[in-house]
C-alpha cells in the first residue's frame, strides 16, 4: 500500500501526519483509558479504547472494504490496525505520561486491534512503561493529538480509571479550560504555536488528563 493510499485510507487522522497547519479537529473519538497497576504498586500498562465518529468510520470502511460487501473481515480489520499502528508511531500514539512534570517514555504497543460495530470503528491497544514506573509523587496520564486534528474525548470522568486504585493515591480528572490555559501560559504560546502546534509540546495543556497524587 502506497503512502498516498495510507493517507486516503485513514482520512483526517492520518492527514495530521502530513498537514500540521490544520489546527482544529476534523476527527472525533470517544476514548477510554485504564491504568493497570501491579500488586507492588507499579504502572503495568495503559489500556486504550477509542470509538470513532461515524464519518471517519465510514471513510475507513469504504477504503478497506476490498470486496465491497459493506463489512470489514478480520483480514481487513488487521490491515486497518496495522495502518493505524504505523501512522501513530510518530506521535507516540497520542499518549503522554508525566511524573512530577517529567515525561515518561512509553514502549510502543505491540499491535493495534480494530473492530467495526454499529457503524463505528473501534480500536484497542495497550502500552507499557519503558522502565519501571512506581506510583509515587504526582503522575499525569493523557491522550491528545499534538496537531489538534483529532479530538480524543473522555465524555465521562470514569472513562479514565485506575485498576486497582491504591489506597495511597488520590485520583482526579482534569479538564482544562482553553481560555484559562492560554491565559496562564501566554508567555509560552507564541504565534508560531498557533500556526503550527506540532513544533512544540504545549498542545497537551488543553488535553483532558488523569492525575494521581501518591504518597
Amino acid at each position: 500500500m502506497t503512502k498516498r493510499s495510507l493517507i486516503s485510507a485513514a482520512g483526517a487522522m492520518f492527514l495530521a501526519a502530513t498537514s500540521p497547519s490544520l489546527s482544529h479537529p476534523h476527527v472525533f473519538a470517544e476514548a477510554n483509558l485504564e491504568v493497570m497497576v501491579s500488586a507492588d504498586g507499579h504502572v503495568e500498562a495503559l489500556r486504550h479504547v477509542w470509538r470513532f465518529d461515524d464519518l471517519f468510520s465510514s471513510t475507513v470502511l469504504l477504503e478497506f472494504d476490498m470486496n465491497s460487501d459493506l463489512a470489514l473481515s478480520q483480514e481487513e480489520l488487521d490491515q486497518v490496525g496495522g495502518v493505524i499502528h504505523e501512522s501513530l508511531a510518530e506521535f507516540d500514539y497520542f499518549q503522554f505520561v508525566d511524573v512530577d512534570g517529567r515525561a515518561v517514555t512509553m514502549a510502543p504497543p505491540e499491535a493495534i486491534l480494530a473492530n467495526y460495530e454499529d457503524n463505528q470503528l473501534i480500536i484497542f491497544f495497550e502500552s507499557k512503561p519503558q522502565a519501571p514506573l512506581p506510583l509515587k509523587g504526582s503522575i499525569a496520564f493523557g491522550v491528545y493529538d499534538p496537531t489538534f486534528y483529532t479530538a480524543i474525548e473522555f465524555t465521562e470522568d470514569n472513562y479514565m480509571s485506575v485498576s486497582p486504585l491504591p489506597a495511597s493515591c488520590a485520583r482526579t480528572v482534569v479538564r482544562p479550560d482553553p481560555d484559562e490555559a492560554i491565559a496562564m501560559n501566554q508567555d509560552k504560546l507564541t504565534e508560531a504555536f498557533f500556526e503550527d502546534p506540532t513544533t512544540n509540546d504545549y498542545s497537551k495543556l488543553f488535553a483532558t488528563r488523569l492525575e494521581l497524587t501518591c504518597s
